[in-house]
């Protein structure tokens, strides 16, 4: 953490020339204006979060349905103020926005006072009932167009006129009809709708993590994230764009969210690539790959890992188990293009005195790993993430309090006593709950109180809180408004009938199935972010994939692996335009740039579907055949030659530029590899063995590079939020 004096009107966690470039892909980019309406609002984020710990850490036990309502109701009161009061728009208007966030309150009150009473009357509703589920579902649609942009509201939308006319439309989408008062029954009361199991997942487990990896980018994360890149890759070849690669994946490991990647790392990594000559377009494609890929790096997955887990009912550990070979041969395909870019352009690598020591980031900034790490062991471990991730958070508060009282201890050996006696106060959760840990943060607390260094961390503190519920806005507004979606689909059965017809294709060709079903999650996808995107498209195509054959969780991967590659592809790409004022480059140069260097996405889904034991799953001839071990052996060799392939293809370089007829070699040597015909592994291998043959001996065309390109020293631009030692040292 820092100890800079802050304000959370400005926090520390924002980069400085970010913000404004942020602010064109994302209203709440900014930081909490300075004026007494800003401060409100920050107070009611600290309000929002305070809710969420007290109910995830059962230090207020209420019942599912309620906290689902109150967290519906904090969204609407903190975002719509707050997208006005950030556009700076008209006083009036601003009103206007506080009289619905309030309304959107006043629901969550009345579904909390009427708790018991509607769940006697359910079915039958009241008009009053009707009237506060009309206002609910209108404060919420208002609220996801503010947030969220206008996509995902019209797409509610035509789900909602579904239920109200679909008896007037033709067979097979005629529905028999249901009455206004029962459709707002559904959707707005109950958990079917606006508060099913998208809503109670943010509710409890995104909301907890999305403040841990706040807590943690305010202790320093970023900075050791990076030092640790910029030490371990930063001199190789194409150095630049590898730390890119690198920090971005780590990242992904806190965060989750790709945009918010791009604007947070990019701000340095891209400028970095840029001035170590790589083309600008090239520079923002890698930046917005390699964060979108931070989705796909477990443990967080950008939370739709937790919402997997619950729709499935499986443990949470089974789905990241099934990530973690794709999501290492992404970033390990990411890393082959840059290298190869960096191989064909003949760029260097920062100089030795150029680069931060990773051995000496990582002695400095141990502990922040620590959260981290008994993440990942107690998800493993078999605890709920909403166990594992109060634990988490809770070390990391005491990590982040803890420090600067450490560094004012005399001794060393002072000093390590006190961090045994913090890491007894985590452990005794185990034993006697959350209680030791309230009592260990409130001391800790009262003592950084009494002097400046501590004052400033518990204004740290405090700003993490504000900063996660703002961030937890566009997260948890979509869980709400998809749940229309969702709550359409159980009313309707209307899921059965595109189902049935992706199941009518795939008797025919289950690849025709595949690739309808990746066309259905890219046009999604350019309108809605990735976890409304996955929900709608796996209620739809994941039971039809699964009757074709397909593993229920490898289908579910499918559909979630296109959701994240349609912020890459053309014509939206949001990733790629938060990337475009960064890299001063047109986004839509950096989306062709991004989805060359992302092939190995779009290549990894077909290629799991086919053989499951890519992700570490049971099933498939080739395990029936070979033996399960085997078979993941093989299909991973298999994958990482077809990588490998399409790069030196896409790119045009190996060991050297490589002539037009070895590219498209190396191209159909990738195709026959993925395909999963009779013999083509086979031509695959054959072809390989013959493009890498002549690569090697007969040579490719002249070199291209006009020798190595290096730059000036690059500047640093990169928040600094930690101390310079480590606090046990």
């Amino acid at each position: 953490m820092s100890h800079q004096k802050t304000s959370h009107l400005n926090p520390a966690g924002d980069l400085a020339d970010g913000g404004e470039q942020a602010e064109l892909h994302d209203p709440l980019a900014s930081s909490f204006p300075m004026s007494p309406e800003g401060r409100l609002l920050f107070l009611i984020a600290i309000a929002f979060s305070t809710f969420q710990l007290l109910t995830a850490a059962h230090l207020w036990d209420m019942a599912s349905q309620i906290v689902r309502a109150v967290h519906v109701g904090f969204l609407c009161l903190l975002g719509l103020p707050l997208v006005a009061a950030v556009r700076n728009e008209p006083k009036a208007l601003r009103a206007v926005f506080w009289a619905l966030g309030i309304l959107g309150m006043a629901v969550a009150f009345y579904q909390w006072w009427e708790y018991k009473a509607l769940i006697f009357r359910a079915g039958s509703p009241l008009l009053t009932d009707t009237v506060v589920g009309v206002v609910a579902l209108v404060v919420l649609f208002v609220a996801t167009w503010r947030i969220m942009g206008p996509a995902l509201p019209i797409i509610a939308g035509l789900f909602l006129a579904y239920c109200l006319f679909g008896q007037h439309l033709p067979s097979p989408f005629v529905t028999r009809g249901y009455d206004f008062s029962q459709v707002i029954d559904h959707m707005a009361f109950g958990t079917e709708g606006i508060y099913g199991i998208p809503t109670y997942v943010s509710s409890s487990y995104i909301f907890l993590f999305i403040l841990f990896g706040s807590f943690l980018e305010r202790a320093g994360m970023i900075k050791l994230f990076t030092d640790v890149a910029l030490g371990l890759v930063g001199g190789a070849k194409g150095g630049a764009a590898k730390v890119a690669v690198f920090s971005s994946g780590l990242m992904g490991t806190i965060s989750g969210s790709g945009v918010a990647n791009v604007v947070t790392t990019g701000q340095f990594t891209i400028p970095l690539m840029k001035r170590f000559g790589y083309r600008a377009e090239f520079a923002g494609g890698v930046e917005a790959t390699a964060s979108m890929g931070g989705q796909i790096m477990p443990p967080v997955m950008g939370a739709v890992a937790f919402i997997m887990a619950e729709t499935l009912d499986v443990a949470y550990a089974e789905v990241v188990t099934a990530a973690l070979i794709p999501a290492v041969l992404y970033f390990a395909s990411v890393f082959w293009m840059v290298h190869l870019e960096a191989g064909k352009r003949n760029l260097l690598g920062l100089t030795k005195d150029e680069l931060p020591s990773a051995w000496r980031a990582l002695k400095t900034g141990w502990y922040l790993i620590l959260p981290l790490a008994v993440l990942v062991w107690l998800l493993f471990a078999g605890y709920t993430p909403l166990y594992a991730g109060t634990i988490g958070l809770a070390l990391t508060a005491l990590l982040i309090l803890g420090a600067p009282l450490a560094m004012r201890m005399p001794g060393l050996a002072i000093r390590i006593v006190f961090w045994i006696a913090i890491g007894v106060s985590a452990a005794a959760f185990f034993e006697y709950g959350i209680l030791p840990i309230v009592v260990a943060l409130a001391v800790l607390v009262a003592a950084c109180a009494v002097f400046k260094g501590g004052r400033e961390t518990l204004i740290a503190v405090r700003d993490a809180l504000a900063d996660g519920a703002k961030t937890a806005l566009p997260v948890g507004i979509a869980c709400a408004i998809v749940g229309i979606i969702v709550g359409t689909m159980t009313l309707t059965g209307v899921a059965n009938t595109f189902g049935q017809f992706i199941v009518s294709v795939g008797d025919t060709s289950l690849f025709l199935s595949l690739v309808l079903t990746m066309i259905t999650c890219l046009i999604l996808g350019m309108g809605i972010p990735t976890i409304p995107n996955y929900i709608i498209t796996s209620s739809i195509a994941g039971p039809a994939l699964l009757a074709l054959g397909v593993p229920l969780i490898v289908s579910h991967m499918f559909v979630f692996y296109f959701g994240i590659l349609a912020d890459l592809t053309p014509p939206v790409a949001l990733a790629c335009f938060a990337a475009a004022p960064i890299a001063k480059a047109p986004g839509l140069r950096i989306s062709f740039e991004a989805i060359k260097v992302a092939l190995a996405g779009f290549v990894i889904p077909f290629m799991a579907v086919y053989t499951p034991a890519l992700m570490l799953q049971d099933g498939g001839p080739l395990a029936a055949e070979i033996g399960y071990i085997l078979a993941v052996v093989y299909i991973v060799f298999k994958a990482c030659l077809a990588i490998g392939l399409w790069g030196a293809a896409a790119i045009g370089y190996l060991i050297k530029p490589m002539p037009w007829w070895q590219r498209l070699m190396a191209a159909a040597a990738a195709f026959t590899l993925i395909a999963a015909l009779p013999l083509t592994d086979e031509i695959g291998f054959a072809l390989a063995a013959a493009v890498i043959g002549a690569h090697l001996l007969l040579g490719g065309r002249k070199d291209e590079g006009s020798g190595a390109k290096t730059a000036s020293k690059p500047v640093d631009s990169r928040p600094d939020r930690r101390p310079g030692r480590s606090p046990a040292e």
